[in-house]
């Protein structure tokens, strides 16, 4: 090895050669793996949310229903009839009714409200609509074709209404210029129309549903000095009528109400004096609203009690 120069007398005294090592440490979250649960878990929710919105759109309400009721809560009950501590609910189940002791008195309320006897099906209300609702299309078609049958009374079949009302179905029996079911000022039913009524009573007496009769005048004014006026005269007509009903089948446990209305509630109001608007209004009840005594034994209709039931 060659030996190092020397230095001249001038010149400068080197320097020393200082070598540093840098070590990088990490930079922390940023270039972890934190962010990327965050991302996955944001990705994962939207993608879900897309998905429902694809199934509201591609799919019909009945078919929701179905879905919504296989995803409803079906917990078995533990304690039906205590709030005790024990169990998976604190010893209720999530779609009981609420038994609590003396639970008017209480303040606190519960975290998740879910609606009482909710089981994701049908209400009890609303199945015996549906049923009533099934009774009710079998009367029109039975009344109708009892009064097609009877040569007597097919001329009358134009003067019967049905119709479904928040309070049931209700079956006008209307007046026309050619046809009144009372003689003119009184509460007489005429053969006709009392031989009307019994049909109606016939099928009717078939089903337990509770009965309201309803009587109607036109606006025609009485003379002045008589005691007889409309509402009078309504509710009159309205007792003619539940008495024929009665004497032709209907039990008498069966009517709830028997109202007189005058021209209050005319079946034509654009004209008042429409004779039209002189009728009787026979309603069966929804069977949530008033639970009538069950069929008689009337051997005539005893085939339709159970065709209905």
């Amino acid at each position: 090895m060659a030996a190092p120069a020397k230095r001249g007398k001038n010149e400068p005294e080197p320097r020393p050669i200082i070598v540093k090592k840098i070590i990088v440490e990490g930079h922390g979250g940023h270039h972890g793996g934190a962010w990327k649960v965050a991302y996955a878990d944001f990705v994962t929710a939207m993608m879900a949310f897309f998905l429902l919105l694809w199934i509201l759109g591609a799919t019909t309400e009945k078919q929701r229903k179905g879905i919504a009721d296989y995803f409803a809560p079906t917990m078995v009950q533990m304690k039906q009839k205590s709030a005790g501590s024990n169990g998976v609910f604190g010893g209720d189940s999530i779609v009981s009714k609420d038994h609590y002791a003396h639970k008017s008195a209480q303040t606190g309320s519960r975290s998740l409200t879910i609606p009482k006897d909710a089981s994701g099906g049908v209400k009890e209300g609303e199945a015996q609509r549906v049923k009533d609702r099934i009774r009710f299309g079998f009367l029109k078609r039975e009344l109708m074709k009892r009064i097609q049958s009877d040569k007597s009374l097919q001329r009358f079949a134009q003067n019967i209404r049905m119709t479904e009302t928040r309070e049931g179905l209700r079956i006008d029996l209307v007046d026309k210029a050619d046809f009144s079911m009372f003689a003119i000022g009184t509460d007489r039913l005429l053969p006709d129309a009392f031989r009307l009524m019994g049909q109606v009573a016939q099928v009717i007496s078939a089903v337990p549903n509770g009965v309201i009769v309803r009587g109607h005048t036109d606006s025609l004014p009485y003379a002045a000095g008589r005691s007889v006026n409309n509402w009078t005269l309504s509710s009159a007509r309205a007792e003619a009528t539940r008495r024929a009903l009665a004497e032709q089948g209907v039990a008498g446990t069966r009517f709830s109400r028997i109202e007189g209305v005058a021209d209050r509630e005319p079946f034509v109001p654009t004209d008042r004096y429409d004779p039209r608007n002189r009728r009787m209004s026979v309603t069966l009840e929804w069977s949530d609203t008033k639970q009538g005594d069950a069929a008689g034994g009337d051997p005539q209709t005893a085939g339709v009690a159970d065709s209905i039931k």
